[in-house]
């Protein structure tokens, strides 16, 4: 069934990919998730639509996958739990083919292959009563949450499918298999359970200064969604097992698969793409007023949206020194300066920079003063940007602003998209005060 399951979902990803997208499919791009667009220095409408499109096909697929797995667990007489190696990228391929080749148990009377793998000092840990197994399930899952969070920030040092993805899933899925460790529980308590350590990381994370409140709340939907897809399953596997029988059991999912996570990031080490966001305004002033503000501009008056105030990193003026290429542009931000050195000066049409240094991306929002978390530095990458003016009749302007960039937080789709509309927020706030500053002038 699994190998019909497979032929399947690659003859529906190369019809699709092929036919609709026309782009190259081959068993090879499974190898690399949206391997087909790791070449693109930026996601299109086109593009977001294709990666939209390739999730929806394999998530039927992928619910199938585990439910085969782990039918195929139990009649080998496995424990269940082993079915979170379905997602460990490479290990998968060796447990399926160990697992195909298992005889089944034979026995209806046989000790089953639970969820949890023993042993059984935990009768006298987990409590008897399902308030009691839940409190302690929250507890513990976001202690070794915890643990993996600070292991894979400050020891790894990579913010990847591991912390993002793998964690929140396998934490989903722990709570539930802890919580229904004594008997079986309802779908919604289950998901409850799934998700409260979650939350409760993100606040032990705030609480101890190890991340401020605009970094936990950006990654908190994928985290949320992740820890209910984790509970879903382990909600499915708790069920099956006490309908069939109520044996004694235990768990220790997220033991054994986040660290693997980690570890097959450190050995492939994705390279992060380039992507590239453009803002334009129109203004009522011939380019030639416009230039001399685009060069170089005064103090910005201090934000008033939301998200600068909140402490993301926002422009307040720019100084050049010299004329023409080799001049030298500073643009200061609220955390720092960018150094880009003009590399086009095309008076009064194109003035193009590369950058030499970034600053901070933000100030974390947290009661502890200052903290620095890694991903401050280095882990988003300004490489060039642009101001490119249009004359347009009536002597008015086009102005566009772009910025290329890259970041290194994995899943690199879900992450840009944040970084795309935080770039497109601070490009109005710098072509709004242009527009202002030449108004004024006339």
């Amino acid at each position: 069934m699994g190998v019909t399951a497979f032929a399947l979902k690659f003859l529906l990803d190369w019809l699709v990919v092929t036919r609709v997208f026309h782009r190259s499919w081959s068993l090879l791009s499974y190898w690399r998730p949206f391997g087909a667009m790791a070449s693109i220095t930026s996601l299109s409408l086109e593009n977001r639509i294709f990666a939209g499109t390739m999730l929806l096909i394999a998530v039927p697929f992928l619910w199938l996958g585990l439910a085969v797995t782990v039918k195929r667990l139990r009649d080998a007489g496995q424990p269940t739990w082993l079915a979170g190696l379905f997602f460990v990228p490479l290990a998968n391929i060796i447990f399926f083919l160990i697992l195909s080749a298992l005889p089944n148990a034979g026995s209806a009377d046989r000790e089953e292959g639970t969820p949890w793998p023993g042993p059984r000092f935990l009768d006298r840990v987990i409590p008897l009563s399902p308030a009691g197994s839940a409190l302690l399930s929250i507890a513990i899952t976001a202690a070794l949450g915890l643990a993996f969070t600070l292991l894979g920030t400050t020891v790894v040092a990579t913010y990847g499918w591991g912390l993002f993805v793998g964690l929140p899933f396998c934490l989903g899925l722990f709570a539930v298999l802890t919580y229904s460790y004594r008997g079986a529980r309802d779908y919604g308590t289950c998901i409850a359970v799934a998700l409260l350590p979650v939350g409760m990381l993100g606040g032990l994370l705030f609480l101890i200064a190890i991340e401020g409140v605009i970094c936990i709340l950006m990654a908190a939907p994928l985290a949320l969604f992740l820890a209910f897809l984790g509970g879903s399953l382990g909600y499915v596997i708790q069920s099956a097992h006490w309908g069939r029988r109520n044996a004694a059991a235990i768990l220790s999912m997220v033991v054994l698969l986040t660290p693997g996570f980690y570890g097959i990031e450190q050995l492939t080490r994705p390279q992060p793409g380039v992507f590239k966001v453009q803002s334009t305004i129109e203004i009522n002033a011939p380019p030639e007023k416009v230039w001399q503000k685009v060069v170089a501009f005064a103090e910005i008056p201090p934000p008033k949206e939301a998200l600068f105030r909140a402490g993301i990193a926002y422009p307040i003026r720019a100084e050049i020194d010299g004329h023409g290429p080799g001049a030298v542009r500073h643009c200061i931000f609220s955390t720092g300066p960018f150094v880009e050195p003009i590399t086009v000066w095309d008076e009064p049409r194109l003035l193009r920079f590369s950058v030499i240094a970034n600053p901070a991306p933000l100030n974390e929002l947290t009661p502890y003063g200052h903290i620095e978390p890694r991903h401050l530095h280095g882990y988003f990458e300004s490489h060039q940007g642009q101001f490119l003016l249009t004359a347009l009749p009536g002597n008015r302007t086009r102005l566009e602003g772009t910025t290329w960039y890259s970041h290194s937080m994995w899943p690199e789709t879900y992450w840009h998209w944040w970084s795309d509309y935080i770039i497109h927020r601070i490009h109005l706030r710098v072509l709004n005060h242009i527009r202002r500053v030449v108004l004024a002038d006339l």
